[in-house]
């Protein structure tokens, strides 16, 4: 007998929990995206600029090079080809840092279903998709495929993680750099509790390969809320000291330091050319993708995809 989904909030974080079945997950999030607003989610994902034309009235503005316009005062819309077999590179950050959870659902286990959904979403448009699960070292590593079956794969190492205590996110991203062949997608779903500067650096290795780089970072509410009340004992998952503190008393630093943290991720990606999205592992993950989506399509898409002819 087939389980269905609930009709209502059926992508919510603790129900999802429950549910378990990664591929069955990831294919509802794929439909429930493509039957609504976003029909093509991931428009421009698998594509390469072709030439110019005019303007004509109804051509999509995004679509306008302003670059020409600038050289020639005049409108010139972008045109773009397909390519088959586009290669998308997830990777995915399973250190101890991960596994905190605030409520039922960890980051890791966020992390997990938001993979799976990326998955399906790339391999529903026919292009390829690869999953590599790194802490201090590489785990796990699965080259991109179009196959369905890719799926399959996907969700058995997703299940098998086993987290470790530390990450090294520069250098596995400066590895992975190095391993990719081909201008591919790479896209990096980590809480990114490391340094910034070394994070950044890594990211930028991508980028200078000529990849174009997405990064989710994944926090739990109670991260970004730090709404601790009481006496509480800290304990640090990957190998920091224990710390006994009454919250309320260093969440004015704590916050600003967070906030401070964001920051300069949020402003290193966008000064990089990378593409960045906080995700609040309370949220539900539909909400999550189809603001992501749409933002990019808005905002990063064109120029980010014009550059790289």
């Amino acid at each position: 007998m087939s389980r269905h989904l609930p009709e209502l909030n059926y992508l919510d974080p603790e129900i999802l929990q429950k549910l378990g079945d990664l591929e069955m997950i990831a294919r509802e999030v794929v439909e429930g995206l493509r039957a609504g607003a976003h029909r093509s989610p991931l428009r421009g994902f698998s594509t390469e600029f072709a030439h110019h034309r005019p303007y004509a009235p109804g051509d999509a503005i995004r679509d306008l090079d302003w670059r020409v316009y600038g050289r020639t005062e005049r409108y010139y819309t972008k045109l773009y080809q397909a390519e088959t077999n586009f290669d998308c590179h997830i990777l995915m950050d399973a250190s101890s840092s991960m596994t905190y959870a605030s409520k039922k659902v960890s980051k890791l286990e966020y992390s997990k279903f938001l993979a799976a959904a990326l998955s399906y979403l790339i391999l529903n448009q026919r292009d390829s998709v690869g999953l590599s699960v790194f802490d201090s070292d590489l785990r796990a590593s699965l080259p991109p495929r179009s196959a369905l079956s890719i799926i399959l794969e996907i969700e058995k190492t997703l299940r098998d993680i086993s987290p470790r205590p530390k990450t090294n996110i520069a250098k596995q991203l400066n590895d992975i750099a190095l391993q990719i062949k081909r201008r591919s997608f790479v896209i990096l779903i980590s809480d990114l509790f490391a340094d910034v500067d070394d994070v950044m650096r890594g990211l930028q290795r991508l980028r200078y390969a000529g990849h174009t780089v997405l990064v989710f970072q994944t926090l739990d509410p109670w991260e970004l809320e730090f709404p601790f009340k009481g006496t509480w004992k800290f304990e640090g998952l990957e190998g920091e000291e224990e710390l006994i503190t009454q919250p309320e008393r260093i969440r004015e630093d704590y916050l600003a330091n967070f906030r401070q943290f964001l920051d300069d991720i949020n402003s290193g990606c966008l000064g990089g050319g990378i593409d960045y999205a906080l995700v609040d592992t309370s949220r539900p993950l539909d909400s999550v993708l189809s603001e992501f989506f749409e933002e990019r399509s808005l905002v990063t898409m064109g120029p980010a995809i014009g550059s790289r002819s």
